[in-house]
């Protein structure tokens, strides 16, 4: 059995994870490009965590610019097993106010700007996404929340939009209609790398705002924002030290197979396969690409 190293992707206000022991900064290089940051590499309750700023720090990236595929590859190569990120988002639930923590299950994709695969030309592979986040890994963020005191909504069907501006009335509108609880910019096409990746991935949504549908919020602001991401980072810096400190040594297998998911996946025979492509996938895909 693996050991588990888990790994936090900072999102919007979450840019440092006090707590971290025998830290060091890395730069990993990735044959897909320039991650957002230095990996922060260390201990939490004698547990290996790596950390990324996914804006970067000072919030130098929109999430239009993101190299999620970078980002991605830079953890798997850091030994990373299972993946927490932490999201701020918009709601479109009255029982989810700004400040509510949603541990998401489902997602939607209506980015079109971003590289959403680590395959693709010279190598083909078609990864299940039916249940994106890894149940057993949402559960122990759950646990994590609760023994913190920090209420939690366990489920929930997280849209990103590509932005970097907020919805239009008719969007949130929309979006609220057909039942999805939050609304975010950067949990895609991060989510489907995760799992090309077979990372155990999942997702605490940070609502800051009710997003434009709401007539009290039918101006977001950033300045409005801020104030409510300060709070939510001082609660998801207390759920990650939580979730170290009581997580598994050994890495779980999970139960929709997220880390095992391009077992069924590739499909373009060995002898088409571009060698430049298997290169650069030597971290992502290694595991099923390297010969027995």
């Amino acid at each position: 059995m693996a050991k588990a190293v888990l790994g936090v992707i900072g999102g919007s206000g979450v840019y440092d994870l006090p707590g971290l022991e025998k830290v060091r900064e890395e730069r990993i290089a990735s044959p897909w490009g320039e991650p957002s940051g230095a990996l922060r590499i260390g201990e939490m309750a004698g547990l290996p965590v790596v950390f990324l700023p996914r804006h970067d720090k000072g919030h130098r990236l929109s999430p239009s610019d993101i190299n999620y595929r970078a980002n991605i590859d830079v953890l798997k190569r850091a030994g990373v097993t299972d993946l927490v990120s932490l999201s701020a988002c918009g709601s479109f639930k009255e029982d989810l106010p700004p400040g509510s923590f949603v541990l998401i299950d489902q997602f939607v994709d209506r980015t079109h700007k971003r590289e959403s695969s680590f395959f693709g030309k010279g190598l083909v592979a078609h990864v299940s996404m039916a249940h994106p986040v890894s149940p057993r890994l949402r559960i122990h963020v759950g646990q994590a929340a609760e023994a913190e005191g920090i209420a939690v909504h366990r489920g929930g069907t997280y849209v990103c939009m590509e932005g970097p501006q907020f919805s239009s009335l008719a969007e949130s509108l929309t979006y609220k209609q057909l039942g999805y609880s939050v609304i975010g910019m950067t949990n895609m096409p991060e989510a489907k790398l995760a799992r090309e990746a077979e990372l155990c991935y999942a997702t605490v949504a940070m609502v800051t705002d009710f997003d434009c549908w709401h007539p009290d919020h039918d101006a977001v602001t950033v300045q409005d924002i801020i104030k409510v991401l300060t709070a939510n980072a001082e609660k998801a810096k207390r759920l990650v030290a939580r979730l170290a400190k009581d997580f598994p040594r050994e890495h779980e297998a999970c139960p929709v197979g997220s880390d095992r998911a391009l077992d069924t996946a590739l499909i373009t025979a060995p002898e088409a396969r571009d060698p430049e492509l298997l290169k650069k996938l030597d971290a992502v895909a290694g595991r099923v690409l390297r010969p027995n």
